[in-house]
């Protein structure tokens, strides 16, 4: 998990460019996921109240990957999704090959499909937001 110093940074950075509101809170959520596992775009909206798609924009600008792990987040039907503003209808992108690889460091496997292999690396908290 980072530091609350590098968190304030990086709220301080995030606020300078766009309208910069959401993305904070949405990174300090993103630091709270452990490696290993993987969260869901729908998981994090339920937690800050908002959409799935606000999540995904969010992601898409940030600027701290991979320290602030928004490849540990995939759709909620298990498929790999995008990354980096990248979004593929199957793990064959720069950037979605880029996750994978991310993700299997960390031991997250997923199928020749993108799919998720083994849904007990699910994480959906507890969130403190």
């Amino acid at each position: 998990m980072l530091g609350e110093e590098k968190l304030d940074d990086m709220k301080l950075e995030a606020n300078a460019g766009g309208d910069g509101r959401s993305q904070p809170r949405v990174y300090t959520l993103l630091s709270q996921i452990p490696a290993g596992r993987i969260t869901s775009y729908a998981s994090l909206a339920r937690a800050l109240q908002t959409s799935p798609r606000a999540i995904g924009g969010a992601l898409r600008n940030n600027p701290f990957a991979p320290e602030v792990p928004c490849h540990r987040v995939i759709a909620a039907n298990g498929f790999v999704g995008g990354f980096m503003g990248d979004w593929e209808k199957a793990p064959s992108g720069i950037n979605q090959g880029k996750k994978l690889e991310l993700l299997r460091g960390e031991g997250v496997e997923f199928n020749v499909e993108g799919r998720l292999v083994d849904r007990r690396k699910w994480w959906d908290g507890p969130w403190k937001v």
